[in-house]
């Protein structure tokens, strides 16, 4: 009876994990844009990320946790420059260059990547069909997603190219952070995954601040003027954003595949489509409903598979 119990609350506790990197990293969009209506981008992951990895780093040592361990916390700067500095301040230089709808596009290749590079799965993922299948139609799915939007966007300039070879650079950064994450950032036991990914943002944190610094974003800020929605959409991301969806990503990828929690590449612009459509007021066509149901196929491929 015991074990049935502990089964089923471990279920749960999947299932709301995946609700949290599925539905609130994709509300993260719409909320990131209304805080940089007030925070310079680089300022604003500081203070998130700082202010999120203090937070849970308290709540775990509370909870009695040995969260100074020398390993955890060289192993979790590594994953937390790698996994989330590098991809967000990559985002943010690509999106000089291109448009968000082909941002979109090509991050969501992140599953594709993670399959690739995953070498203790090539054995299990690359010989089902079932896995095959799914990152395909998902990619399919995303890019059908925003077809209409990237026909109507500014399309290519000289610079376009830099700004692709950015995203594809943040995605491998990104998958190379989740199976670092994964397989070598702590070998401890999984509630640990919680303190790991404090530290991790606890660095990514330090390393917002420094470029901060260097681009003069605390001096030149306007404290005072500030919208009270960016202070709003700010908490929003530090205890939703990072607090919550983070610490249950990091958590995923140590009792989960790390491909099929990669599967969040291709929900979010799902779910940012909706907020958009509900809370922005956005337009949405038949292409979009259906790249929207091809991606919600794609889940139901990875999750039959053997």
């Amino acid at each position: 009876m015991r074990l049935r119990e502990g089964t089923a609350g471990r279920t749960a506790g999947i299932l709301f994990a995946y609700f949290l990197i599925y539905v609130v990293w994709g509300s993260t969009y719409y909320l990131i844009s209304v805080a940089m209506r007030g925070f310079p981008p680089f300022l604003l992951g500081a203070l998130r990320f700082t202010a999120a990895g203090v937070i849970l780093l308290l709540w775990c040592r509370c909870r009695g946790e040995d969260v100074f361990k020398k390993s955890l916390i060289r192993k979790s700067a590594v994953s937390g420059i790698i996994l989330l500095f590098i991809d967000m301040a990559v985002v943010m230089l690509a999106q000089r260059y291109v448009g968000s709808s082909l941002v979109a596009i090509v991050s969501s290749s992140t599953v594709i990547w993670i399959t690739l590079l995953d070498a203790p799965m090539w054995k299990r993922n690359l010989r089902s069909p079932s896995v095959i299948s799914a990152l395909v139609t998902g990619f399919l799915g995303v890019t059908l997603l925003y077809v209409e939007q990237l026909n109507h966007s500014k399309g290519f300039d000289d610079k376009s190219e830099y700004g692709i070879l950015l995203l594809i650079f943040g995605c491998i950064s990104w998958s190379l952070g989740t199976l670092y994450a994964k397989y070598r950032s702590s070998n401890e036991e999984e509630v640990n995954a919680f303190a790991g990914a404090a530290w991790q943002m606890l660095f990514a944190g330090l390393m917002f601040w420094i470029c901060a610094t260097v681009k003069r974003d605390i001096v030149a800020v306007d404290w005072r003027v500030i919208p009270v929605n960016s202070w709003l959409a700010l908490t929003y991301l530090i205890v939703c954003g990072s607090i919550m969806a983070y610490s249950a990503y990091i958590w995923l990828l140590k009792v989960r595949p790390a491909t099929e929690v990669g599967t969040h590449a291709y929900v979010n612009p799902f779910v940012a489509v909706v907020i958009g459509v509900t809370i922005g007021r956005e337009d949405v066509t038949l292409t979009q409903i259906a790249g929207l149901a091809i991606i919600l196929l794609s889940i139901m491929l990875l999750n039959r598979r053997k």
